[in-house]
């Protein structure tokens, strides 16, 4: 189905996933494509756009027609069958994903995530400290910078076993990897020359753990053997940018969105602060409401027919997680933020996948922001986001904050 727009209300419907406009509030738009257009070709980019749950789901789950081998990402540069070199196993499927997926979660393990409790716990106790620090002396701390800038990174660095003084560097690079330029429909050059600083970073980094075995994620990854086999420097490599991109980034933004939502619906965020076992409840329908991942790319590998529409072989399809999140054939009153939202509904969440390419770092993702949370639930009895005076991060891949100022009312205070 091709149907044309610049408007989310009336008039031709048009997707422009590079649009600072949309990057502001996508939803609109995602509610007239599941209406109007639930399979829809945007001849600028050439992609078919998919954005009811039912086929989101379907085409996620279906990785021998619409197929990772080209990566996942929406940008031209990054579109290729050497993208498994940068994203490491998101970029391939079938045995060569499963070889690498099983490989790296010997090392990455619930264990090793589990372990990071403490360490979290420590980091979440001295960002706070910071934050509360600027709040009291200016009345309001941003809470990107202050703090879910900064946690996230630091946590998988830790795990990595980055030094804490390359850390602000790595997470400088991290952020220019992601960020898109108005009006360029691409990887901006100071993106790109941020993917190579950060590989050669981490191509160093292995070289030394092979040298000299040390306690973290990088030396286990380094020492992995599964029946005989073992990942290479560029795999491991790999997986590390991808780590850094994918999960530090995500995590960054969840912190921020959680924040943002809550505090615009006062009689949830009295009831969450006053209980703190709706932390959980508060994290999902955040993940639900206004995911960090809002899309993802696939190879159409042949001709196939979805919502009654047919995707050409050799295509480009673009999945909306954010649009499948809000879908009203699945979600009761969607566009509503809701953290008493039915448990059932909430299971069905695509906000970190499904099937084969489920998110490897969903726990992870999870415990940090249950740890953040459950923290600031203790050690707060307010706060307000001065959204007026928020800055959206612009990007294709993830939807947050680069800045959220926020006055918080400490207990006791």
């Amino acid at each position: 189905m091709t149907v044309s727009t610049d408007s989310t209300t009336g008039g031709e419907l048009v997707f422009d996933p590079y649009d600072y406009a949309f990057h502001e509030d996508p939803y609109p738009t995602y509610r007239r494509l599941r209406d109007e257009a639930p399979v829809f070709h945007a001849p600028a980019d050439d992609i078919w756009v998919v954005s009811r749950h039912q086929d989101v789901f379907d085409v996620l789950r279906d990785d021998a027609v619409f197929s990772n081998r080209m990566g996942v990402s929406l940008d031209a540069s990054a579109w290729n069958p050497e993208a498994h070199r940068v994203m490491s196993f998101l970029g391939l499927d079938g045995a060569e994903q499963s070889r690498i997926r099983k490989l790296v979660s010997a090392a990455f393990t619930p264990r090793r995530v589990r372990e990071l409790t403490p360490e979290v716990q420590a980091l979440t106790e001295r960002y706070l400290e910071r934050t509360f620090h600027a709040n009291a002396e200016h009345g309001e701390a941003d809470w990107i910078a202050d703090f879910a800038g900064l946690l996230p990174m630091d946590v998988i660095s830790e795990m990595m076993g980055v030094p804490e003084s390359d850390r602000d560097e790595v997470r400088r690079l991290a952020d220019l990897v992601v960020h898109r330029e108005d009006g360029v429909r691409d990887v901006p050059q100071a993106g790109m020359e941020a993917s190579f600083a950060l590989f050669d970073y981490y191509g160093a980094m292995v070289r030394q753990r092979r040298r000299t075995s040390t306690d973290d994620l990088t030396s286990a990854l380094v020492a992995t053997e599964v029946d005989g086999d073992r990942l290479t420097d560029g795999e491991i490599m790999a997986f590390l940018f991808l780590m850094v991109v994918a999960g530090n980034e995500t995590t960054t933004k969840l912190l921020g969105n959680a924040l943002f939502h809550l505090s615009a619906h006062p009689e949830q965020r009295a009831q969450v602060l006053a209980d703190p076992a709706l932390v959980p409840a508060w994290i999902e329908e955040t993940l639900r409401h206004d995911t960090s991942s809002q899309m993802l790319a696939r190879y159409v590998v042949e001709e196939v027919e979805v919502g009654g529409v047919r995707i050409p072989a050799g295509a480009k399809a673009l999945v909306l997680l954010g649009s499948a999140n809000r879908d009203e054939r699945v979600f009761t009153d969607p566009t509503v933020f809701d953290v008493h939202r039915d448990r059932a509904e909430l299971s069905r969440i695509l906000s970190f996948g499904t099937g084969r390419h489920f998110c490897l770092g969903a726990n992870l993702a999870r415990l940090e922001a249950r740890v953040v949370l459950e923290e600031l639930v203790r050690r707060v009895a307010g706060f307000e986001v001065h959204a007026d005076r928020a800055v959206r991060v612009h990007s294709t891949s993830v939807r947050g904050f680069a800045s959220l100022p926020v006055t918080f009312t400490t207990r006791g205070a």
